[in-house]
C-alpha cells in the first residue's frame, strides 16, 4: 500500500512538473522519477516471486535509493529558495575541485550501498562493504571539512555539509551496531533478532539520507562555485566552468 501510495504521488509530479515547469530538465527529471518507480515495482516483484535472488534484490535496493535522490533534487530544484534567490558565487582553484569531490562522494556511496545490499542479500561476504565504509568515510570528512574550512559563509554549501559529516558520525555508530548483530552475536542466529533488524533498518535509512545529502551537496557546489582551470590560473583569466 505504502508503495501504491508513493507511485501515486510519483504520477502526480510527473503530470504536474509536465504541464507547469518551463525547465526542459525538469520535466525530464519528472519523468526520470516515474520511470524509477515503475523500474522499483518490478524489481521488487521479481524479487518476492524469485525469494529474494541477492542481484535482483541488491538492484531494487539501489533502484530504491535512485529515485529516493530523484525526488529530493526535484524537491530541491522546486524551492523557492532555488528558483527566486540568486545564487551566491565563489571560485574554487584548487585541486581536486570541490566540484570533483562531491561527485566523487555521491559517486562512493552509491558503491557502497551496493556493496551493502549485496551483503545483506548474502550475495557476498562482509570485508568488501567494511573496507569501502573506510574509503567512503575518508572522502566524505574530506569534502565536508573542505566546505566548512573555504565556503562556510556561503548557506547552501554549509548546511548539507554539516549534515554529510554528522550523518557520517551516526552512520558509523549504527554500521558497528548492524556488523555487531549480524556478523558477531548473530552468525549462528536461526531467525533476525529483533536488535539485529532494528540496526540494519536504521543502518539502511541513514544511508538513504546519506547518499541524497551527498547529492544536495554536489548539486549546491555546481551552482555557488565556478572552477578556474589550471589554464587561467597561469594566466590571470577567468573562464567559469559552471555557476
Amino acid at each position: 500500500m505504502i508503495a501504491e501510495f508513493i507511485g501515486t504521488l510519483t504520477i502526480v509530479i510527473a503530470a504536474w512538473t509536465w504541464r507547469t515547469d518551463r525547465r526542459s530538465w525538469m520535466k525530464k527529471l519528472g519523468i526520470a522519477a516515474l520511470g524509477t518507480v515503475i523500474l522499483q515495482g518490478i524489481l521488487g516483484g521479481i524479487t518476492v516471486l524469485e525469494l529474494l535472488p541477492p542481484a535482483v534484490s541488491t538492484a531494487h535496493a539501489i533502484v530504491g535509493q535512485t529515485f529516493f535522490c530523484i525526488a529530493v533534487a526535484i524537491a530541491l530544484f522546486t524551492g523557492r529558495r532555488f528558483v527566486q534567490d540568486e545564487p551566491r558565487t565563489a571560485r574554487d582553484s584548487r585541486r581536486p575541485s570541490l566540484i570533483a569531490l562531491t561527485n566523487l562522494s555521491v559517486f562512493i556511496v552509491f558503491v557502497q550501498l551496493a556493496l551493502g545490499g549485496m551483503f545483506r542479500h548474502k550475495g557476498m561476504s562482509w570485508e568488501p562493504h567494511v573496507i569501502n565504509a573506510a574509503l567512503v568515510t575518508f572522502i566524505l570528512i574530506w569534502t565536508s571539512v573542505r566546505v566548512l574550512s573555504y565556503y562556510s559563509e556561503i548557506e547552501g554549501l554549509r548546511r548539507p555539509a554539516i549534515l554529510v559529516l554528522s550523518l557520517v558520525i551516526v552512520q558509523l555508530c549504527l554500521g558497528f551496531m548492524s556488523f555487531l548483530t549480524k556478523v558477531v552475536w548473530g552468525a549462528q542466529a536461526v531467525q533476525p533478532t529483533p536488535l539485529m533488524v532494528s540496526s540494519t533498518v536504521a543502518h539502511t535509512a541513514v544511508g538513504a539520507l546519506l547518499l541524497a545529502s551527498t547529492v544536495v551537496l554536489a548539486i549546491q557546489t555546481r551552482r555557488h562555485l565556478a572552477v578556474l582551470d589550471e589554464h587561467a590560473v597561469r594566466t590571470g583569466a577567468r573562464r567559469p566552468v559552471t555557476a
